[in-house]
């Protein structure tokens, strides 16, 4: 991955600076078995998926919509807190009432990759292609999710953009307090963030690539061979008890359990570069921030869902 570097005209703020249940298994079938192997190499795991879903009320689909729609709300607080900043109000009860507000919002993520954390539990392979996004958000997903560094490239453009739009006032020595008006030292950290964040992404592509790379190691080859053997001796009219549900069943579960450890993983990454960018801004600059992550995933989710109720 290539490193983000800040625009250029971010040198001229240097000279500023802000503080800031047992499984019993049922008969061998022929059939059910090779299902049950291709349901691997398809991402999906019918029998996990059903039984999560038959908890009413409770599916990750109806808890997402219902979180979007909580995050559409601090939304539009987010920019009430700006509006009200730049009116001039009280500049020390505005940075209280910011603060209050980013706690919020970041306990509102946490409440996300806590939920989420759970269903991975229950369906970890679904969770990789997960139903409640688009066609459009899946194509940038990495590892169920978006990429941490994203949330530095998206500090840097939505610093970049307020940086042009206030040029005048920034050479005039007038402090804008957005993410236009970074600092030398918030500057240097969140190049150290960044490059701490590219290092940790790269240990957990590899580890996904040896978790995807697994399912054509000895056991998943071995044992597609001995059901496949299996199913031809049926066919000849022999007898196909060679295997049984309960080994293919095992087998899979240790795969489910990689991707799920990788799946909370990556999680924990995306929350913690979150925290760490909010903790480096000012409590303006993180609102502004918090804005632009906001709306960038509630329009791309609009976007995609678009895209999916156009006729082909």
């Amino acid at each position: 991955m290539s490193t983000i570097h800040p625009p250029n005209h971010l040198s001229l703020l240097i000279h500023r600076h802000h503080p800031h249940p047992q499984f019993n298994p049922p008969p061998t079938n022929k059939f059910l078995l090779s299902t049950m192997l291709l349901d691997l190499l398809d991402n999906t795991n019918t029998t996990t998926t059903l039984m999560a879903e038959s908890i009413p009320n409770q599916t990750f689909n109806n808890f997402f919509e219902s979180w979007i729609g909580e995050q559409n709300t601090h939304l539009q607080e987010l920019i009430s807190a700006v509006n009200n900043n730049n009116n001039g109000g009280n500049e020390h009860n505005d940075d209280v009432n910011m603060i209050e507000l980013i706690e919020r919002v970041v306990q509102h993520y946490e409440k996300y990759y806590k939920e989420k954390s759970e269903w991975e539990k229950r369906d970890a392979i679904s969770m990789f292609t997960p139903r409640w996004r688009s066609n459009l958000e899946d194509a940038f997903l990495w590892i169920g999710g978006w990429r941490p560094t994203l949330a530095i490239h998206l500090l840097y453009s939505k610093s970049g953009l307020q940086l042009e739009a206030k040029l005048g006032d920034l050479i005039r020595g007038i402090t804008t307090g957005d993410l236009g008006d970074l600092s030398p030292d918030q500057i240097k950290r969140i190049d150290e963030l960044q490059m701490k964040t590219i290092h940790e992404e790269r240990v957990l592509t590899e580890k996904l690539a040896k978790v995807q790379e697994s399912v054509a190691d000895r056991s998943m080859v071995e044992l597609s061979n001995m059901v496949s053997e299996m199913m031809r001796n049926e066919d000849e009219g022999g007898d196909g008890d060679g295997v049984s549900e309960e080994r293919v069943e095992l087998t899979l579960e240790m795969k489910k359990e990689e991707m799920e450890e990788l799946l909370h993983m990556a999680d924990d990454l995306r929350l913690k570069t979150l925290k760490a960018v909010i903790e480096i801004l000012t409590p303006v600059q993180g609102v502004h921030f918090l804005i632009a992550a906001a709306e960038l995933h509630l329009r791309l989710h609009e976007w995609g869902k678009k895209r999916c109720q156009r006729p082909q």
